[in-house]
């Protein structure tokens, strides 16, 4: 996964926390988690991208 990857998220508030759905966009993989609603924005971010990592490279590996 190329670090300028383009990565669509949509996060939806349930209660106190959030459902973030992150899309990597070259590769059509998604993954959602559930985070405090008072977690920053920029760790959100990060917690996709290290998802998404995640998922792809294990996917990859099968």
């Amino acid at each position: 996964m190329d670090r300028n990857d383009e990565i669509l998220m949509q996060m939806t508030a349930i209660g106190n926390t959030l459902k973030v759905t992150a899309i990597h966009v070259p590769t059509g993989t998604e993954v959602s988690f559930m985070a405090p609603k008072n977690t920053p924005m920029l760790s959100l971010k990060m917690m996709a991208r290290k998802k998404l990592e995640y998922v792809i490279k294990k996917n990859n590996q099968s």
